[in-house]
């Protein structure tokens, strides 16, 4: 049974991405006063650092200290957002706490020209006009400005509420979204748990990262339909030949189908969590 097949409405604010394999990696999209919450630290952090720059050049002020200081305000404010995001981790500090980060919409990577392209929006739709509204007047022709500058910026600060991906003006030009840190997802009808199928107090399995990284997508797909069919004998001969790759000691009480249930989760959030720093492996062959 192919993965495509069984692809049903899934609670607001989770979402399908579909690999060309035909596995489906689920995200789960990041609300909106996360996303605030988010950015509101990583401005406190701009902040704090500017104050520590400044503070630092005014013990040891030079003719070049007031230039300097400048060009720390220019970097923090053009450069933090895009570095931090063109990381392995794609997240600035402020989504790092918040346990959110950016991700490509779709099948494509996460690319820097993406990553370029949603904080260029955000200097336009955030920085510039905040600036210009404290940086004007409020009388005449000034006030007017200050005015349309405001409503310019309350566009760009409140997209994300009229749509149901939650996405700013940013995401949308660049093709991202902003997602919750990846979880283990797996399908509804493999989650619900008979009693029969219920581990027994000896089926504790931890495994490490190597022994998840045996396999990929199509070897996914392929234990998604094991899973589904349920044939004891099939079942069986799977577990055997992942032990045996992975190195697995087999302990006393230990149900085949356990196995491959616990394999299966840890096996789906890895490629899930790779999924999302752009990285895509195929199958067992596939070093990347």
């Amino acid at each position: 049974m192919s993965s495509a097949t069984f692809q049903t409405e899934l609670p607001p604010g989770r979402r399908h991405l579909v690999t060309p394999e035909g596995v489906d990696l689920q995200v789960e999209l990041a609300d909106v006063g996360t996303r605030i919450g988010a950015f509101a630290l990583d401005l406190i952090i701009i902040v704090v650092v500017f104050i520590a720059a400044a503070w630092t050049l005014t013990l040891m002020w030079t003719e070049s200290a007031f230039t300097l200081l400048i060009l720390i305000a220019f970097f923090l404010r053009s450069f933090y957002f895009t570095l931090f995001e063109l990381g392995r981790r794609a997240a600035t500090p402020g989504k790092m706490m918040m346990k959110i980060r950016v991700a490509a919409r779709g099948k494509a990577r996460l690319s820097a020209a993406s990553v370029f392209a949603r904080n260029a929006l955000r200097e336009i739709g955030f920085f510039l006009p905040i600036g210009f509204i404290f940086g004007i007047g409020n009388g005449g022709v000034d006030g007017w400005m200050s005015l349309l500058a405001a409503i310019w910026a309350g566009v760009f600060l409140f997209f994300p509420l009229f749509n149901k991906d939650r996405l700013r003006v940013g995401d949308l030009v660049a093709g991202t979204w902003v997602v919750r840190s990846p979880r283990p997802l797996l399908a509804a009808d493999l989650v619900e748990t008979k009693l029969s199928d219920a581990p027994s107090a000896s089926d504790k399995f931890v495994f490490t990262p190597a022994q998840i990284d045996a396999y990929g997508i199509k070897e996914l797909h392929v234990l998604e339909d094991v899973l589904r069919a349920r044939d004891p004998q099939v079942v069986a001969d799977v577990a055997m030949r992942i032990r045996t790759k992975i190195g697995w000691v087999w302990e006393m009480g230990e149900s085949d189908y356990g196995f491959l249930k616990a394999y299966y989760a840890a096996l789906r959030g890895r490629l899930e969590s790779q999924m999302l720093m752009g990285v895509r492996r195929k199958d067992k062959f596939d070093t990347r």
